[in-house]
């Protein structure tokens, strides 16, 4: 199990000393209305004043060592290197006497072998993978929701990384539970047409629609090239309204972030 500590989840994993991974809940944060909490991200029309106040007492609680790398998630396959990415002001803006590499914001996934810098990922409901290198020098953060686990961002991911596999830890967050995800008959083909045992992850509930277990797949996505130490993994954002943002619950709602760096 996690430990949540002061409104956020740390991985219980056997990563390296130096390495700093936590999720965020909806606890503490100054939005309201349906943002009501720790809302993290400034695309889903809350007060940008409310969410650049979450962001700020987020980096000042934890100690981040800078603000994090945040991506325009796009439910796709593209990963970055998270130095290409400007942390910018908290508003959000960019520098122009800094990077100009401004097409590397559109991913689902980034990664660093530079100390201090904070890959970053925001979801309600989607699956946020951490993964770090046992030696403590390289880490990563996926947004895996159904679309990017077809579309093999988790096998992207881990490729950025340039790692043995056996040298890998993946840490899995808080995501929709499998007794809630329901998709439709595409999805369930999508799936285990690419990868038959994938129909372990899949219970039909009613003709043409499935329940999905998307921490299921993602690990079978993972055993399939050879990676083997998954944790997380237990929790689930539709069903814990009290911790949890959930865009299926929701509709109109805001995100937590999983976040990973090493010093």
């Amino acid at each position: 199990m996690t430990d949540i500590n002061g409104h956020i989840i740390k991985p219980d994993w056997p990563a390296a000393e130096n390495i700093h991974a936590f999720c965020t809940t909806r606890k503490n944060g100054v939005s309201t209305g349906v943002y009501a909490g720790n809302n993290l991200g400034l695309h889903v029309e809350d007060n940008p004043q409310h969410v650049l106040a979450n962001r700020q007492q987020m980096i000042r609680q934890f100690n981040l060592p800078e603000e994090p790398r945040w991506l325009d998630q796009v439910h796709g396959n593209r990963v970055i290197n998270a130095n290409y990415i400007y942390p910018g002001s908290l508003s959000g803006q960019k520098d122009n006497n800094q990077l100009t590499q401004t097409d590397g914001l559109l991913a689902d996934a980034s990664f660093s072998e530079t100390a201090n810098t904070v890959c970053a990922v925001m979801t309600a409901d989607c699956l946020p993978m951490l993964i770090c290198n046992r030696k403590g020098n390289k880490v990563a953060a996926a947004h895996v929701g159904w679309r990017g686990l077809a579309d093999d961002v988790i096998e992207a991911t881990v490729a950025s990384l340039s790692e043995r596999h056996s040298e890998l830890l993946i840490w899995l967050g808080p995501a929709i539970g499998a007794h809630a995800f329901e998709v439709g008959e595409e999805v369930f083909n999508i799936f285990v047409n690419n990868q038959p045992k994938a129909i372990e992850a899949f219970k039909q509930n009613r003709q043409g629609h499935y329940l999905a277990d998307i921490y299921l797949l993602a690990k079978l996505r993972l055993h399939n090239i050879g990676i083997r130490e998954i944790y997380g993994g237990e929790y689930c954002t539709y069903t814990d309204a009290d911790q949890f943002y959930s865009y299926r619950r929701d509709g109109k709602t805001g995100r937590q972030a999983s976040l990973i760096w090493f010093e």
